[in-house]
């Protein structure tokens, strides 16, 4: 970046996809299980709008996870530093999250594959 150039100039023109934004979900982990928060199955639902708009639907372990609004922050910050205006999370709890929801990976890295 030159030093005239504006911190946000090399998203100008991004179009974001529902790919992009999961890559970038992927490297958002819950602190207490070192699985990715897309391995664990808690994005259910992303929807894009003027390509840069993002909302995302997601859950989180359990109901009482004092975690659950870092994780949260962290997941805005990651799909906005790909070149998202605007990141809407909501938390929700229809369908409850289950250990089923994982993929494969996260069920083998825990070791219940």
């Amino acid at each position: 970046m030159t030093k005239f150039e504006k911190p946000d100039a090399a998203h100008k023109d991004v179009v974001l996809t529902d790919e992009d934004v999961f890559d970038a979900l992927q490297g958002v982990y819950d602190p207490e299980i070192p699985v990715s928060i897309v391995d664990l199955g808690l994005i259910y639902d992303v929807k894009i709008s003027s390509g840069k708009n993002v909302s995302i639907k997601m859950s989180l372990t359990t109901p009482g996870c004092g975690m659950g609004a870092m994780i949260a922050q962290q997941a805005e910050a990651a799909v906005k530093e790909i070149g998202a205006d605007n990141v809407l999370i909501e938390v929700v709890w229809d369908p409850p999250w289950n250990p089923d929801m994982m993929s494969d990976h996260a069920k083998e890295k825990l070791g219940i594959a």
